[in-house]
């Protein structure tokens, strides 16, 4: 029932069977009682590209295409007792396709609330949907969906923040790099010029110099007022303790808000692989693990914007709180999670600036791996980050090194990370060294090294210089909140005099002000560690539950 793709082979077949499922008799009786019933006639459009309606659409009788805005091309041709949605129904994305009646017959629309109600109350019905939801969006990112055209040089800060937001999305596109045949295509076609890049292209609408905020909102991406108009949690970061929070917040019915300036994530999706989390023997990347947590938190309820970024937190006199984002959206909330974690650390180069996002990462996945492909690269650090990132990369870049600036890398490595980095004779160990000098034209192409205890620098062809030297606690944005004399954010216990509530203590996790938490890396003495920041997230919505009862 569904159209092949045929530049996936095999693989096809297994998505198909989940994208294009059937429901049975009962699994569909049950479905339509979440929705409402309409009479559709051959060439009416369900939605179109742009679209804001949210509804999931059940096939009773007759039959629908689902096609890339302004063609006839199927991405999926449904039939009775089908349906017609894919992930952007929890996301709240605005919709990338077109779908249109093919034959006389009956629908169900089932509204954006009643698909959270079937959600939250049918497991079986849920994990159907959940799966082929995953498999389309799988289906449409495999196939370069020509639903959003983006034209930028991924070489550049810009151009690697645009890439870096899609894929944390999930989203399908096709990225044209520029002076390639397509690109001219696209951009002559759109009347763009190449002061104009970087560009997204969509069916109706065309983005310049466009950014992951402007992009974010005009795929229905950023934050939307939620239904009860104030939310019982809002968390502000999502790295591994905010999306825990919010998957355990929005399980237990708690109208939750999940916000992140940049992507979803944090500092745990720039890993290329963790492999001492429970559960993942064989590990697996930040952003999987990341990418999983986002659904999960989606489909308990979560509402989810990013980038949003938050200028400030405030508490009112009836002591719930308001979330103010930068655009000058206000957020009204019974509770608050704080959970933004920490921003890397620079070195202190001329030039750096420069060379963010063109030549010089904070992270080390696949897409920073594919831009320094057979080039030699360095990583600077001495901790698990930094080993991890040097034996991802030994497999794709010409040559690494580890620059570490202590004198042993045991001090702060675990004694697997060392075994195997020492091993490989694709990695040179550095110790007792530092960067001290940056080169390059548009690009980074030099570092110099020295030796701490010779003073003498040594120039060196690097195309990539990876940095995992720890990050400073993301508090610049608080005023009001006790902070710690590094900048963390103390809490329960830590707080000694300053707690300010009158009617209890404070609960664990809770900061100086009631009904404000914080968990993760941004906690004053937190274990920064994936499992112990998943940990934290998920206690923290304990104390919110004891902190909503005492609001009443």
């Amino acid at each position: 029932m569904g159209t092949p793709f045929p530049e996936l082979g095999e693989q096809f077949e297994e998505l198909a069977a989940a994208a294009f499922v059937a429901l049975d008799e009962e699994q569909f009786a049950r479905a339509v009682t979440y929705g409402r019933p309409q009479p559709v006639r051959a060439g009416d459009v369900l939605f179109d590209v742009g679209d804001e309606n949210g509804d999931l659409i059940l096939i009773e009788s007759g039959g629908a295409d689902v096609v890339r805005g302004g063609t006839d091309d199927p991405i999926l041709r449904a039939g009775p007792r089908q349906f017609v949605g894919e992930l952007n129904l929890l996301t709240g994305q605005t919709r990338i396709l077109t779908a249109r009646i093919t034959a006389d017959g009956i629908v169900h629309r089932v509204p954006a609330a009643g698909f959270r109600r079937l959600m939250a109350q049918d497991t079986e019905l849920s994990d159907i949907l959940l799966r082929a939801f995953l498999a389309r969006r799988q289906l449409l990112v495999s196939r370069a969906a020509r639903s959003l055209d983006v034209v930028a040089d991924d070489a550049t800060a810009e151009g690697l923040a645009l890439r870096t937001f899609l894929v944390r999305q999930d989203l399908p596109y096709r990225w044209l790099q520029p002076g390639t045949t397509e690109a001219r295509q696209v951009t002559a076609d759109a009347g763009l010029t190449p002061g104009d890049l970087p560009a997204a292209v969509m069916p109706r609408l065309t983005l310049r110099n466009v950014n992951p905020g402007t992009l974010s909102h005009s795929l229905g991406l950023t934050y939307r007022r939620t239904p009860k108009g104030i939310a019982d949690l809002t968390i502000v970061g999502a790295g591994p303790a905010g999306l825990a929070a919010a998957v355990y917040g929005a399980s237990e019915g708690l109208e939750t808000v999940l916000l992140d300036a940049v992507a979803t994530g944090g500092q745990a999706a720039a890993s290329s692989r963790i492999e001492n989390y429970l559960g993942f023997p064989f590990g697996l990347s930040g952003e999987a693990l990341a990418a999983r947590a986002v659904v999960q938190a989606l489909k308990f309820g979560a509402h989810l914007g990013s980038p949003c970024g938050v200028a400030s937190l405030g508490t009112r006199p009836d002591g719930t709180h308001l979330i103010t984002l930068v655009d000058g959206t206000e957020i009204p909330t019974r509770t608050v999670l704080i959970a933004t974690g920490a921003a890397y650390r620079n070195l202190p180069l001329g030039r750096w600036a420069d060379f963010v996002g063109a030549g010089i990462y904070y992270a080390a996945t696949d897409l920073e791996a594919k831009a320094v492909s057979g080039l030699p690269v360095t990583v600077v650090g001495g901790a698990n980050s930094a080993g991890q990132a040097a034996i991802y990369l030994a497999r794709h870049a010409g040559h690494v090194t580890l620059a570490v600036r202590g004198d042993s890398l045991t001090k702060d490595m675990s004694n697997y990370l060392v075994e195997r980095i020492l091993a490989d004779p694709r990695i040179t160990v550095r110790t007792a060294t530092e960067v001290t000098a940056l080169d390059g034209g548009h690009r980074l192409e030099e570092i110099t090294l020295t030796g701490r205890a010779t003073g003498l620098g040594d120039p060196c062809g690097c195309f990539g210089l990876f940095c995992f030297i720890g990050a400073e606690p993301a508090t610049g944005w608080l005023t009001g909140v006790a902070l710690d004399e590094n900048g963390f954010v103390p809490t329960d216990v830590q707080l000694a005099g300053r707690w300010t509530g009158t009617t209890r203590p404070p609960l664990p996790f809770e900061t100086n002000i009631p009904g404000v938490f914080a968990a993760g890396d941004v906690r004053t003495d937190s274990m920064k560690r994936v499992a112990a920041a998943v940990g934290e997230g998920a206690s923290a919505v304990r104390s919110v539950h004891q902190a909503l009862a005492h609001l009443g």
